[in-house]
């Protein structure tokens, strides 16, 4: 993801300033919150799996992970491109979803810094 993501970057003539990895998704608000606290970061791209469990774990830490990005786009006014895959995805799921997951989010990061075309209609 983190390569489809980089390339997505690069091709629309974007920076990509930091690479911050963490153990799960319950640690990515942090992270993103650090880096939106950041002059030189106008946007952040999270990326990620949560799986399928036997639990109604993953979708709990979907929706709070969820919740959280949401609400700091709107604290900081810097767009989130959201590339999760899940909750509630299964192994044979993930690896058709990865690329397209990854650049999904760098878009639409793009349409909300720089007013790109966006495929959809408001």
């Amino acid at each position: 993801m983190l390569a489809a993501a980089a390339g997505a970057i690069k091709e629309r003539g974007m920076t990509l300033r930091a690479v911050v990895r963490v153990p799960g998704s319950y640690e990515k608000p942090l992270a993103t919150k650090r880096l939106l606290q950041r002059d030189d970061v106008d946007a952040v791209v999270v990326l990620g799996i949560i799986e399928h469990g036997e639990t109604a774990h993953g979708r709990v830490m979907g929706q709070s992970v969820s919740d959280a990005l949401v609400n700091m786009q709107l604290e900081f006014m810097k767009p989130i491109g959201v590339g999760i895959i899940g909750p509630e995805v299964f192994p044979t799921q993930i690896q058709p979803r990865l690329v397209g997951h990854a650049v999904a989010a760098v878009a639409a990061v793009e349409v909300m810094l720089i007013g790109a075309e966006s495929p959809y209609e408001v």
